[in-house]
């Protein structure tokens, strides 16, 4: 296998218009809103998923112009494996984020605690399902040793709208 392509199904549309002012992770993105145009010939995929509350959405990371197979993460300043981080800077510029899903309209998905650059190419979805998707017993390797003050202090890239403790 030489290649992959992939077809983007949509677009997801946000606030944030510059890389250097996008929430670091959805959980520091909380209410902000966005929405998704999926492309008329995808319609019909999005039958039943009004259902779900929130969703997985895979995108591409279309302004990332370099590849790091190792780089300091926002939450360290050691460097780290990129596959051992959520950084765009990967190979293939797969980017996943969960949001809420308010509605759909039209063709149109209404979503929040968006953490991604606007006019991205959307890739695929694929809805949170509790039953699969929340485990126990989980390791977040170098990150468990991150307290949540540091990943708060370190998250939010616009500490204008930063919450106040």
């Amino acid at each position: 296998m030489n290649s992959i392509i992939f077809q983007p199904i949509g677009v997801i549309h946000s606030p944030h218009k510059k890389l250097e002012q996008i929430p670091i992770q959805p959980v520091f993105a909380r209410g902000i809103q966005g929405t998704i145009d999926i492309f008329p010939e995808f319609y019909e995929g999005l039958a039943d998923l009004d259902q779900f509350s929130h969703i997985y959405l895979f995108f591409h990371f279309h302004e990332s112009n370099q590849t790091k197979l190792r780089l300091k993460p926002y939450l360290q300043d050691k460097l780290r494996g990129i596959f051992a981080t959520r950084a765009p800077h990967r190979p293939n510029k797969l980017g996943m984020s969960l949001v809420k899903l308010t509605k759909i309209e039209d063709g149109t998905l209404f979503i929040e605690d968006v953490d991604i650059l606007d006019s991205t190419p959307l890739l695929d979805i694929k809805p949170f399902i509790k039953r699969f998707d929340i485990q126990e017993n989980v390791r977040s390797g170098w990150q468990d040793a991150v307290t949540d003050a540091e990943a708060a202090e370190r998250g939010y890239r616009d500490y204008a709208k930063k919450p106040k403790s």
